[in-house]
């Protein structure tokens, strides 16, 4: 296992002690766990190196903030996201503090134990390692080496599958018309019609008679979710799709991988814009009861919207 390497810096503030939620558990088999933006973690390869040979660079370091591409300035958005050095004999659980948006829980303070102790000698302030942005299609957690092979939302199906789901003012009528099962989809309410797992072929002459029925008669005004297959990043979002706080985790070249999806109307408040308009948040190395933490501090929900 590698060292860490810590810089003196100044501490951040903390408040009383949050009320914390499970959300599982990823490996780093690589050594280097990963938090980055789900919209973006296939599209390293056109930022540069691979994100793990960045990833491991970073961690080697101790931790620090990537972003593509390496040389230059820092881009307003795109791929960003946050390596740090882990064990690799254990489990890293990862935790959340949920405060509630619109009446609802929402992810704000994200913490996992990266199975290290906290370096003796070193005082008890939290190290700043980057400040990443909340991407609006999800975050994702996982082994670097693991990442290298996500599929993302333009991807093809990871298993020859796809979900095709419809929802809009005519939805009954369609559903009379074309069938379908109610979509229980989220904890927050039943989702859309639609179905589920269907080969790829048939998932394409669904979404062909979907479309066909949007364009004429009473069928118009339906809203069509074209998801393309089950890729990596909708794998994700589905095994969250029960969840509370929308969290799930799955498989990635034989690693679990931790997404994070929140909902638009909390994302629209607390995080739009990203950071092109500022909205970025503080990720840190922290102690916790002598073990190391990286620690990112997404503020609860803020009005008027951009107050954070």
């Amino acid at each position: 296992m590698r060292s860490v390497r810590f810089d003196r810096r100044t501490a951040e503030t903390t408040g009383t002690s949050p009320a914390y939620v499970d959300l599982g558990a990823v490996t780093a088999p690589s050594e280097t766990p990963v938090l980055g933006m789900a919209g973006w973690i296939d599209h390293w390869p056109e930022a540069g190196r691979p994100l793990s040979e960045r990833a491991a660079d970073a961690a080697a370091r101790g931790g620090g903030h990537l972003y593509g591409p390496e040389e230059g300035e820092r881009p307003p958005a795109n791929c960003e996201a946050i390596a740090v050095p882990a064990a690799t004999d254990r489990p890293l659980r990862v935790r959340t503090s949920p405060p509630p948006f619109d009446g609802e829980p929402a992810i704000s303070l994200l913490e996992v134990d990266l199975g290290l102790p906290w370096p003796e000698g070193e005082d008890g302030g939290p190290v700043p390692l980057g400040d990443p942005p909340v991407d609006r299609c999800g975050m994702v957690l996982g082994d670097a080496r693991a990442l290298d092979s996500f599929v993302g939302m333009d991807g093809e199906a990871v298993d020859g599958l796809a979900d095709r789901t419809y929802r809009g003012r005519y939805e009954e009528e369609t559903h009379a018309a074309l069938g379908g099962e109610r979509v229980v989809n989220t904890s927050r309410g039943s989702g859309p019609y639609g179905w589920l797992d269907l080969p790829l072929s048939e998932a394409r002459a669904t979404a062909e008679r979907l479309r066909a029925w949007n364009r004429t008669g009473p069928g118009k005004g339906n809203g069509l979710m074209t998801d393309v297959g089950h890729t990596d990043h909708q794998r994700l979002r589905r095994a969250g799709w029960t969840r509370p706080l929308l969290n799930g985790i799955v498989d990635i070249a034989g690693c679990p991988v931790l997404g994070l999806h929140g909902v638009p109307g909390d994302h629209s408040v607390r995080h739009h814009g990203e950071r092109a308009w500022g909205r970025v948040h503080p990720a840190t190395l922290a102690p916790r009861e002598g073990r190391t933490v990286l620690r990112w501090t997404v503020p609860p929900a803020a009005w008027p919207p951009g107050g954070s």
